[in-house]
This record gives structure tokens, sequence and C-alpha cells, in this order.
């Protein structure tokens, strides 16, 4: 009859659960970095990211100094771009149609990001209609969408200039009176933590390829800096 209670079988049992343990914990490993693997998002290329609908610039643009003011009526300046992502859409409050419908779409995006990408993003609605798009305006319209989200209004120059600096054309329509619309790219400008001009995105604008494409751009500016 054999005596479970042998002290000389102890250091063997003892050693049978240290090399089980040692696995077990090798095993968990594993599988953690496998998950956290799964889980990063895919760098994709240019030409992929591309097709996708977002149009990265080679080398990044400064596109200089900004004196405007946001929805709060505090100066919205070069500075408040930096150290995070931005999403800056050209619209106006007036808009019967391609704004509301941007708006409507980032504030979806922005809920597929929460928790993740979404917490250093900002989304900014910049006029181009200074005229009737006052801070006021921009408080009651802007917030509509999103509470975190940001209306900048300012002089018309300085709000060309800067449009202009990022590929997004406007121009008042012509012979309507003070019901006037605004034609605007809706092209969705994406800047990144330097304050920089780093691409767009062309719509027609889809939710998964938008959230792909963005998370990827993020992951190659990680890569690279």
């Amino acid at each position: 009859m054999t005596n479970s209670s042998n002290p000389a079988a102890r250091p063997q049992t003892r050693g049978v659960r240290i090399t089980v343990a040692a696995i077990v914990a090798f095993m968990v490993v594993v599988v953690a970095g496998f998950v956290y693997r799964i889980q990063q998002p895919r760098i994709m290329t240019a030409t992929e990211m591309k097709i996708n609908g977002l149009y990265l610039l080679e080398t990044p643009r400064n596109f200089g100094e900004l004196a405007l003011t946001d929805h709060n009526g505090e100066a919205f300046t070069r500075k408040r771009l930096e150290g995070h992502w931005t999403l800056v859409f050209f619209g106006f409050s007036y808009c019967p149609d391609v704004c509301p419908t941007t708006m409507s779409f980032l504030n979806q995006l922005m809920g597929q990001l929460e928790g993740t990408e979404g917490d250093d993003t900002q989304v900014v609605m910049v006029t181009v209609d200074p005229a009737r798009d006052t801070v006021e305006q921009l408080a009651a319209y802007v917030p509509f969408f999103n509470p975190d989200f940001l209306g900048v209004t300012g002089e018309f120059l300085d709000i060309h200039r800067f449009a202009t600096a990022l590929n997004t054309p406007f121009r008042k329509v012509p012979g309507q009176g003070e019901d006037y619309l605004v034609d605007h790219s809706a092209n969705v400008v994406l800047i990144n933590p330097r304050g920089d001009y780093h691409g767009f995105f062309k719509p027609p604008l889809d939710l998964a390829k938008m959230k792909l494409t963005y998370r990827s751009a993020r992951a190659m500016w990680d890569a690279q800096h």
C-alpha cells in the first residue's frame, strides 16, 4: 500500500504543479498576445486606403495659423488642433441636405469609435456661411448632432483661406436673395496630432470603410513616429 504522505513524494508533486502552472501561464500569454494582435488595426497601403475613400498626402501640410472662433465664443487657433486627431467638415447650418447628413454620419462614426480612437478624436464643423452662422447660431446647431462637436466661424477671408489650404472650395450661389445656398465640398478633412493637413475622406462616406481606413491611417502614423 502506497503512503501518499510520503515526504519523498512531495518534491515530485510540487515539481509537477510548478510545471503545469508554467505551461498554463505560457498558454495565457500566447492567447492574450493573439487576441491583442487580432484587435489591432491592419495597416493598409496608401492605395488600399484610397480605394476605400481616404486620400493621404505624401507629406502632411502645415497650413499656417488660424484666427477663428468656436461656438462657445472661444478663440479657435492652430493650437486647438494639436495633440489629437481632428475631422474637419466645411458646411453651414442652413444647408438642406449634405450638411445634416454628414454631421449625423460623423456622430455615428464617433459612436463606433467610442472607447478607442474616439477618445482622442475631435470633430469640427467650419461654417462656409459666416454671415448667417454666428457663434449663437452654431451653438444651437452643432451640438444637436453631438454635444462634443465644435462649430467654428470667423471672418470670411480667414475661413476662405483655411478652406483653400485644405482643398475644400466653396462659393455662394448667386441670385437667391436672403435664402441663398452655398456650394461646398463634402470632403471630411483629416488633421494629424501635429495640427497638419493629413488627408481627406471623399464622399460618398461609408461607415465601415471610414472606420477601417481611419484606424489604419492612425496605426501608420504611430508606426512612423
